[in-house]
């Protein structure tokens, strides 16, 4: 039988709720760039980095609790990790937003909506999941569905790479659109890592 946790202990479940709800955010900022001309992503841009500065606050006001907390709801490492991988996703979502805007792409390839997509789809997913941690409740759907949609974003990055070495891209433009998709697979990537550590997570809690 589980211990009954403090008041102070379940903040960490607050705090990687608020993380989750802002990769939700992230995802939709995502979305907006699928239909953004070239003269409002750079605003559009803005409002993502402003996005991701909110993660890394949420993510050091774990670590800030979690190095105060004589008693953690779990493991020490799992929450860290937990954190780390939520931060991630952020930094590669930021990363993806700020590369078409300084690479002047006028237009993304064929296949990128379908990435963005999958990530918001799993952001939905994560931030569902999040609260389920203070039960460990109704979460063993939520990691199998994630490892799908990892799965089905690394077939979409496979047919982007075959897309942009069919020879319709030059050189430097093959370089720049890979790096965007690349960027967004390691999104994909990241939302595993979370899964996998809630995984890892409810099975110790079991």
């Amino acid at each position: 039988m589980r211990f009954r946790l403090t008041p102070r202990e379940t903040s960490f479940y607050d705090m990687f709720a608020a993380s989750a709800d802002n990769i939700v955010t992230g995802s939709k900022l995502l979305m907006e760039l699928l239909g953004a001309d070239s003269s409002a992503r750079s605003e559009l841009a803005e409002r993502m980095r402003a996005a991701e500065h909110a993660g890394d606050d949420a993510t050091h006001a774990i670590f800030h609790q979690l190095n105060s907390s004589f008693i953690t709801p779990f493991d020490r490492e799992d929450i860290y990790s937990l954190a780390s991988s939520l931060d991630d996703i952020m930094d590669f979502m930021e990363e993806a937003v700020d590369l078409v805007v300084l690479y002047q792409i006028d237009e993304l390839p064929k296949g990128v909506e379908q990435q963005i997509e999958v990530l918001a789809r799993a952001a939905e997913l994560t931030a569902e999941a999040m609260p389920n941690l203070r039960t460990m409740t109704n979460l063993t759907e939520y990691w199998i569905e994630v490892n799908r949609l990892e799965n089905q974003a690394d077939q979409i990055h496979r047919k982007l790479l075959a897309h942009l070495f069919n020879g319709k891209y030059d050189a430097i433009e093959v370089l720049k659109l890979k790096q965007i998709v690349d960027v967004l697979e390691e999104a994909a990537d990241a939302f595993e890592h979370v899964a996998n550590t809630v995984e890892t997570i409810a099975v110790k809690e079991s």
